[in-house]
């Protein structure tokens, strides 16, 4: 197969639908423009929201935005956890949903820096194999703990059975873990924000051009800028 072609250069904000793969989305992009194309963090099939596309040259710019602290709406269901931790997965316990009270605990203790569990239907390796491999053959297993940080937990809207709230965190962050820990699972999923991009400016996929590739200097402009102002 020969190598793809490194024009056009630039990246892309996509509005990632509910359904369809981050690599799903990518390979869309790429029919597009036929081009190499990669991702900075993919979102869950079930969850929506910002994805950045890099096209051609612009793959390069990965490492430094794969990093980059990102902003999440989620819903969350306090009645109930699955397998998944999200709503594509089996109801595995059934409960009480706790009070606002002890809600309100819960969130305390997942703001700052914490350690939890990275779930079990991911793509990290487990003895050399995904676990999410693992779990759909109902192998279980002792999870790895995830450090991360969670800069602001706040709630949007509480109903007794289900919560939404708006997080921002640092990479890597499962915002399912988060969910497990309050006892239940995500219902939606919305990324909003990535470092400094933001969701409003992005573009559906079908309706993506590349007119709209964002060029590699004012990218890392964007980013060298908001770096700044956090270190003011």
């Amino acid at each position: 197969m020969p190598p793809r072609a490194l024009e056009p250069a630039g990246v892309a904000l996509v509005d990632k639908p509910s359904g369809p793969s981050s690599f799903a989305v990518v390979a869309q992009i790429r029919r597009k423009t036929g081009a190499r194309t990669g991702h900075a963090g993919t979102l869950d099939p079930f969850a929506t929201g910002l994805l950045l596309v890099l096209s051609g040259r612009a793959t390069k710019l990965a490492p430094c935005l794969v990093g980059l602290d990102k902003r999440y709406v989620t819903e969350i269901d306090l009645t109930c956890r699955t397998s998944t931790g999200d709503p594509e997965g089996e109801v595995v316990e059934s409960q009480t949903p706790v009070t606002e009270d002890e809600l309100g605990k819960r969130l305390e203790r997942l703001r700052g820096e914490i350690e939890l569990p990275i779930p079990a239907a991911s793509a990290v390796k487990i003895g050399g194999e995904r676990a999410y491999r693992l779990a759909r053959r109902g192998v279980e297993v002792e999870m790895p703990l995830r450090r991360s940080t969670v800069q602001t937990l706040d709630v949007i809207a509480y109903t007794g059975e289900r919560v939404t709230l708006e997080t921002l965190v640092s990479s890597g962050t499962y915002i399912r873990s988060l969910a497990i820990a309050l006892g239940g699972h995500c219902v939606t999923l919305r990324r909003t924000e990535v470092g400094p991009f933001s969701v409003e400016d992005a573009v559906a996929p079908e309706a993506f051009t590349a007119a709209q590739l964002l060029s590699e200097a004012g990218v890392l402009a964007q980013v060298e800028a908001a770096r700044a102002a956090l270190g003011a």
